[in-house]
């Protein structure tokens, strides 16, 4: 976390943050680095020197000009801004109060951009998923049962990652089944519109794409997927 954190500060300056996309780009010794950017030589070392400190920058001696250094960004250090992956998850499974909407289209979502196990399930599940829903599901190439709502009695187990997709579940479930995560997206059958559905959807999309390289990495292949 500390590392993480100097990589933070360390980007957090707009001049260093400008060598970190030079090098983004290709090497560069310090010189080209003060030309291209119009900065004083003295103001590169030590952004530079801020910049390797924090590992986010290294350096190779020319095999040409021996007097002459490059640096060269690492990569790596900024695959280390992510967070950790969760570990121990076998499945993820969505909770919503109905099940009727939000939980089964995070599910469809989910199984379909990580090809890793996922279900639903609700707190009063409704005894069919929403119409829009589905409706909404099938404009975006994904398939949802019509009748497949369930109780998360009948549905979570100790190796589940459990994600509440709306605020309700969320405060209501602080007993045994508690979520580790909330996402809180708005309940599209309040306004019950296309529109709303859409919106819903897209929000849960874009979670997904989010979270999944934080979850996937540590995921049991094993997992059975409902």
């Amino acid at each position: 976390m500390q590392g993480r954190a100097r990589i933070h500060a360390a980007l957090g300056d707009p001049a260093r943050l400008a060598i970190v996309d030079a090098l983004t780009l290709g090497d560069a010794s310090p010189g080209e680095i003060a030309q291209d950017l119009q900065m004083p030589t003295n103001l590169v070392a030590h952004h530079v020197k801020v910049l390797t400190e924090a590992g986010l920058v290294g350096r190779g001696r020319s095999e040409g000009d021996r007097r002459r250094t490059y640096l060269r960004l690492r990569p790596e250090a900024l695959v280390a801004l992510n967070p950790a992956p969760l570990t121990g998850v076998r499945r993820v499974v969505f909770v919503c109060t109905r099940n009727s909407a939000r939980s089964q289209l995070a599910a469809a979502l989910w199984s379909d951009r990580t090809h890793t196990a996922a279900a639903s399930a609700g707190t009063k599940p409704a005894q069919r998923v929403h119409p829009r829903a589905v409706a909404v599901a099938h404009r975006h190439g994904l398939a949802l049962n019509p009748t497949g709502t369930f109780h998360i009695a009948d549905i979570v187990r100790d190796d589940d990652l459990v994600i509440a997709v709306c605020d309700n579940a969320h405060e209501e479930l602080t007993g045994p089944v508690r979520p580790r995560l909330h996402w809180s997206v708005p309940d599209p059958v309040r306004a019950d519109t296309d529109d709303a559905f859409e919106a819903a959807f897209a929000d849960l999309a874009a979670r997904v794409e989010r979270v999944a390289p934080v979850i996937t990495p540590a995921m049991d292949p094993g997992g059975h997927r409902d």
